[in-house]
């Protein structure tokens, strides 16, 4: 399974890349794509939108379920994906390249407190 050294992670299979500009990109994992198999189709959340953390915001269906992303931060969303809501197999080709939305966090600090690579790896395995 491949779980990037350079990201953060969720325990609901976000990764989250902080950007040059200080604002964060969130995708799903690769562990996440490829439980829910086939995607066909994305509802990003609209540019503007104020999200709490946790928050359910995005959906990504696949031929068998669809499953809510979740902000792993608080914050406002500046930017959305368009390429992957036309093409969602983008994402099962390769989950870390094709992030969903990107947030301005409303703190910084809340991205440092999110899983590292090792601690998400080992939350995947208690499922």
């Amino acid at each position: 399974m491949n779980i990037p050294a350079n990201l953060k992670y969720t325990t609901s299979h976000e990764w989250v890349r902080t950007e040059a500009d200080g604002t964060v990109s969130i995708g799903i994992t690769d562990h996440a794509q490829a439980a829910l198999g086939d995607l066909v189709y994305l509802e990003l959340p609209a540019v503007g939108r104020k999200l709490a953390a946790a928050e359910a915001c995005a959906v990504v269906e696949s031929v068998k379920a669809a499953s809510d992303v979740y902000a792993p931060v608080a914050g406002e969303v500046v930017a959305v994906n368009s390429e992957v809501t036309e093409a969602p197999e983008h994402v099962n080709k390769d989950a870390y390249a094709s992030w969903l939305f990107r947030m301005r966090p409303a703190d910084a600090a809340g991205v440092a407190g999110l899983l590292d690579a090792p601690a998400y790896q080992a939350t995947l395995g208690d499922e």
